[in-house]
């Protein structure tokens, strides 16, 4: 394994993070494709044993479910010193008007609720999930800066935004002394890379390490892009995402084949490979579904892709409108 800065903190993470959207009970929230504790504890243990020690989770993830299992297996499998845990915060927990954004009062109800799921008593990165525009940004920033001096978290990180909303709020977190964001989770893969144009610019420019998700794609770009998983199947908003551009995207992944067998390894390692020669990349955040899965994670570290590679893995790209917002 190879280890990072976690962004602009003196954190260290393993350069591939696991993303922990796919633990849950499936009949919780709107993640029908979830795998239940017991399925999930294999591929959490077999993650540590590999020597991932970043874990990325929010508290949305099939209504907290998610959240629960991840804490209960690092608990039992390491030390919490050893791991690094994520979370998030602005979905809908509860219904009515304060049951969801970027309240001083939604965010201190929740990180109290995350700790509790998580069974520890501070989260390494909490992380807003995306903006809130009817929140005032100083309150929300100010409530986050709390939660740091109060011990209750140690770093801050954000999610999906406009680079221009994150330039406005790294700017305040500086004029006010707040702690600062040191991460920007962003979508992040071959077949989606606006990105590109303005927030990996800006966090390079700021030092902000970027976290990537979906960097398979939600799995397309593990398989033919024309077979259908039964997570794709169920997962609507990985339909929205990726659909309207299918000449393109089959294009890549043709070309992800294509590169793949040159070096006789399995597509994923070349996908992952790729978002990795990017050095403004902190750790690409893999949601795994098996074992096997976070074995292709890690071997693409040791996977070096050459300039015609990367020619031939972007070449077919083309502008797509901005998504997941």
């Amino acid at each position: 394994m190879r280890y990072v800065k976690l962004g602009s903190s003196g954190a260290i993470v393993s350069a591939v993070g696991l993303g922990c959207m796919t633990f849950g009970d499936p009949g919780r929230g709107n993640h029908g494709w979830t795998l239940p504790g017991p399925e999930s504890r294999p591929i959490l243990r077999r993650a540590l044993d590999l020597g991932i020690n970043f874990f990325d989770t929010a508290n949305v993830y099939s209504a907290g479910d998610s959240e629960a299992i991840t804490g209960a297996a690092l608990v039992n499998y390491a030390k919490r010193e050893e791991v690094v845990i994520a979370t998030k915060v602005r979905g809908e927990m509860a219904p009515g008007p304060n049951g969801w954004g970027l309240s001083r009062k939604h965010i201190l109800w929740q990180v109290d609720e995350s700790l509790r799921r998580l069974g520890t008593d501070y989260i390494d990165l909490y992380q807003v999930h995306r903006w809130d525009g009817s929140t005032p940004l100083e309150e929300v920033l100010e409530t986050l800066d709390g939660l740091v001096r109060a011990g209750k978290v140690r770093y801050l990180g954000a999610s999906t935004m406009y680079a221009w909303q994150f330039a406005r709020a790294l700017t305040l977190q500086h004029a006010n002394g707040w702690s600062p964001f040191v991460t920007m989770q962003a979508h992040y893969n071959l077949v989606y890379r606006e990105e590109e144009r303005e927030m990996i610019p800006l966090c390079e420019a700021t030092g902000t390490g970027v976290l990537a998700y979906s960097p398979l794609a939600r799995g397309r770009l593990a398989r033919g892009w024309d077979r259908v998983s039964r997570r794709q199947q169920q997962d609507e908003l990985g339909h929205s995402l990726y659909s309207g551009q299918d000449v393109p995207n089959s294009a890549i992944a043709d070309a992800v084949l294509r590169v793949a067998q040159r070096h006789g390894v399995p597509r994923a390692q070349v996908a992952l490979a790729w978002v990795l020669t990017h050095p403004t990349v902190t750790a690409p955040v893999l949601g795994a579904s098996a074992v096997d899965h976070l074995d292709d994670a890690v071997a693409a570290l040791d996977l070096r892709l050459s300039p015609e590679d990367l020619e031939e893995l972007e070449q077919d790209y083309t502008p797509r409108h901005v998504a997941g917002f």
